[in-house]
């Protein structure tokens, strides 16, 4: 059985200017229209209320692509670089992680969370400081507990890094 992972490369991907006109093509990676997903749960209080660690990684909530894919844009800073000038694995690790909970969100009633039990990620390629597209996707749920995988994409359209999350599903408190 192939690995959730065995991934081909993304068509070229198109903002849908009249959906979002303020982003431009040559700051996303592919190309993906704005739909409403019929069956997937608001997920508005999670991206409006951004907790501290979404904040510093620059999250914002993009929808969902033509696939049903999550889409999550993240900012890399210039503070986030190792001696190599690249960004350093630790923050993109916390951007697959927080893109495969925010996609697992999207699929429970408002009453459910989610938090991860754990991360298996692949570093493929260097990445730079700019922006960064994550594009995630359920490829498992149970009654208690989800997988999600994601892939971490550059402004030049290049998978940086990959990972596939556990996620047990919880009641909010």
């Amino acid at each position: 059985m192939p690995d959730a992972r065995d991934h081909v490369p993304y068509p070229q991907i198109v903002a849908d200017s009249k959906a979002r006109p303020d982003l431009a093509p040559d700051r996303l990676l592919g190309t993906f229209t704005f739909q409403e997903n019929v069956g997937v749960n608001d997920v508005s209080d999670a991206t409006a209320n951004l907790p501290p660690g979404a904040q510093l990684l620059g999250r914002e909530w993009l929808g969902f692509d033509e696939s049903g894919r999550a889409l999550i844009r993240f900012q890399a800073q210039s503070a986030f670089t190792n001696r190599h000038g690249t960004i350093q694995g630790g923050f993109l690790a916390a951007m697959l992680d927080s893109a495969t909970g925010i996609c697992a969100l999207a699929a429970l009633t408002p009453d459910l969370t989610v938090v991860t039990t754990s991360l298996d990620t692949r570093f493929l390629k260097p990445a730079a400081v700019g922006p960064m597209t994550a594009r995630a996707r359920i490829i498992e749920r149970m009654d208690r507990e989800m997988v999600v995988q994601a892939d971490l994409i550059d402004a030049e359209g290049v998978v940086v890094a990959d990972a596939i999350a556990r996620l047990r599903v919880l009641t909010k408190k």
